[in-house]
């Protein structure tokens, strides 16, 4: 995952919404309509609360254990809390759930029909995240982004009343190909929580094994084992880049910033000769604006 911003004790809902900016593209950028930017955040703390309750992120002092209904002495429990989200969530469709973030989410999920399903999606993908921490195939590990990531997009498109399967489709892909090029950035990080999501196959035609994961700097064989990713999430990026054309006005330029964003990030790791080891490379913002205005001319 991306380096998450420091919480504020006593203030799980501010220190959540917090970690935004250190996002490889902008969550809810000040040019949308005001009611898209409050749905989008709403969106986004689900979303970055789970991956938190996932990753054992959360903030110290165990508030949102608390606020869950998670007894202090259970508060590690990555499933246990997992489930107790859960049941939290399905609330936000039926009662009032007790978490603030979900409290905050329920206007939004009811403002735009919102249905269960991806928000689902992303608390089955975290459930993953504690029982399977290798990937033998790139299928298996696409097939983990269907959870771990394209909901995030379709709900986007929801949010903004831009859903179609030609759109979903594409969001898919790109959507993807940003939790790959995340994976790349944070093979050391991961690595430290016991997760590898470089598919184990692509490891062996590199001739690349688990140790050569946690040196200081990457040698020849992972760095061409990154550089072999990092085209197939560019490759990826491109096939959903169409999903830009299809919209106009701010969201044409909000879905434009999500796919320059992915690509700005392969920029980078590209322009640290792959070696992702020392830590995740990160684009500046003019490589960013430079891959805005490319995405925006259909190039790329």
């Amino acid at each position: 995952m991306t380096a998450p911003a420091a919480p504020r004790v006593g203030d799980p809902e501010r220190g959540t919404l917090d970690k935004a900016a250190d996002e490889n593209f902008p969550v809810a950028p000040f040019f949308l309509p005001r009611a898209w930017r409050e749905d989008l955040m709403a969106v986004y703390g689900f979303a970055r609360l789970v991956d938190d309750i996932g990753d054992g992120d959360l903030a110290p002092g165990g508030a949102d254990a608390r606020l869950l209904g998670v007894p202090a002495t259970e508060a590690d429990d990555r499933l246990l809390l997992l489930d107790a989200f859960e049941a939290d969530l399905r609330r936000v469709f039926d009662s009032v759930p007790r978490h603030p973030l979900l409290r905050r989410l329920q206007p939004t999920v009811r403002r735009r029909s919102l249905t269960p399903e991806p928000f689902l999606g992303l608390i089955a993908a975290n459930r993953q995240d504690q029982l399977v921490t290798r990937y033998e195939t790139y299928d298996d590990l696409v097939a983990y982004c269907e959870l771990s990531a394209n909901p995030v997009g379709r709900l986007v498109l929801a949010v903004t009343g831009a859903s179609t399967p030609e759109r979903i489709r594409h969001s898919d892909a790109i959507c993807t190909a940003l939790q790959i090029v995340e994976h790349l950035q944070d093979v050391a990080e991961d690595l430290g929580r016991d997760r590898v999501y470089l598919p184990a196959a692509d490891m062996e035609r590199f001739h690349v094994r688990e140790a050569d994961l946690a040196t200081a700097t990457a040698g020849a064989s992972v760095r061409a084992l990154v550089a072999y990713e990092a085209e197939r999430a560019r490759g990826l990026l491109n096939e959903g880049a169409p999903l830009v054309g299809s919209v106009h006005g701010r969201l044409r330029l909000l879905l434009a910033g999500f796919v320059a964003g992915g690509r700005a990030a392969i920029h980078a790791i590209a322009a640290a000769e792959y070696d992702v080891l020392p830590g995740p490379p990160k684009p500046g913002k003019l490589q960013l604006l430079r891959e805005v205005g490319v995405t925006l001319r259909g190039k790329g």
